[in-house]
């Protein structure tokens, strides 16, 4: 079988969930067939400090490893990244690999530095939420959406931080691999779901500001009880002991969004949820969290996700017997 080369780039200060967690995840593909060779390379071979002190070991120098031959080119983040787009011959080693590569990826800031070696003009991107202000500042060229977890445009993938790196790994062996491998790898990483890249940064409790008062925390609390229930402003505000207006006003204050966005939003998670845990009919799902209808539901899905209901239980859910079975370790384990 011809292995795809898949090489990561990091350098000090880089975060090391970055590497680790899609340097797992393409491991674990390869034991299904993958047929992947992950190699590091850092300004220096050996030794790398993370961000956290984490020492991890490069394996290539990048002035001592030939460019040409890389499949799928991952750049990790982390804070050490501004700095090491300053570095000529990393950019250039970047820069040289993405040419020849059939993709090119990176994970939360590492985009920082694709965009210094010239490859994402007129590209769509994403990163860390907390990087976009300094993205759209210092590259007006790129379009930059921190909403979603990755994004890809053409042979380009990027992803938010941390932990989405995990997800655009998975995302990349679902492109070569197919879904029911994605899949399997997903369970045996533990992983609680496996996200598609429209899904948000942030669940909803994230997403909004935590309610500064007793009676508006009473109406969250309401609606993440039963996000089915009917929730009007007037059930609301009963929760809150608050007149309807003084709810409305309160809510929208203290919360960032009205209380009819913020219930849209926690059945729609909730709808999520449901879809990929479960076999109840999407019928069944929008009448039990509050949608009423399943055209109701698959429109909201529409407008919030760009997905329909059962595309997204496809996406999620995997029936082959090969996913099952990699779910549980053989005799000599296969988690260590």
């Amino acid at each position: 079988m011809t292995q795809r080369r898949i090489a990561f780039v990091i350098f000090d200060g880089f975060q090391s969930l970055d590497l680790v967690g899609p340097y797992e995840v393409f491991q674990y593909a390869s034991r299904l067939g993958g047929g992947y060779a992950c190699e590091v390379v850092a300004p220096a071979a050996g030794r790398v400090r993370s961000r956290s002190g984490l020492h991890l070991v490069a394996d290539h120098a990048v002035a001592g490893r030939d460019p040409a031959g890389v499949d799928t080119l991952v750049v990790a983040g982390g804070r050490g990244v501004d700095q090491a787009r300053e570095d000529p011959e990393l950019v250039g080693w970047v820069r040289e690999a993405a040419a020849g590569a059939r993709r090119v990826a990176s994970v939360c800031s590492g985009v920082f530095l694709l965009a210094a070696a010239g490859l994402l003009e007129g590209r769509r991107v994403t990163t860390h939420w907390a990087r976009e202000r300094q993205l759209v500042a210092e590259h007006p060229e790129i379009e930059a959406d921190c909403g979603p977890i990755f994004i890809r445009d053409g042979h380009i993938w990027t992803s938010a931080g941390v932990t989405a790196g995990m997800d655009l790994a998975l995302a990349l062996v679902e492109d070569d691999l197919g879904r029911d491998v994605a899949h399997a790898v997903a369970r045996e990483l533990v992983l609680f779901l496996r996200r598609p890249g429209n899904q948000a940064q942030f669940s909803v409790a994230l997403a909004t500001r935590a309610p500064d008062t007793d009676p508006v925390r009473a109406a969250v609390a309401a609606i993440h009880a039963d996000p089915g229930a009917p929730h009007t402003v007037s059930d609301l505000a009963t929760h809150a002991a608050l007149s309807p207006r003084h709810l409305q006003r309160r809510f929208t204050a203290e919360v960032g969004v009205t209380p009819a966005a913020y219930v849209e939003r926690v059945r729609v998670e909730a709808a999520q949820r449901s879809l990929a845990e479960g076999d109840e009919p999407v019928e069944a799902i929008a009448r039990r969290h509050g949608f009423g209808t399943a055209e109701t539901l698959r429109r909201t899905f529409h407008r919030r996700l760009a997905v329909a209901p059962s595309e997204y239980r496809a996406r999620f859910r995997s029936t082959s017997a090969s996913a099952e079975g990699f779910d549980r370790p053989s005799a000599q384990g296969s988690s260590s």
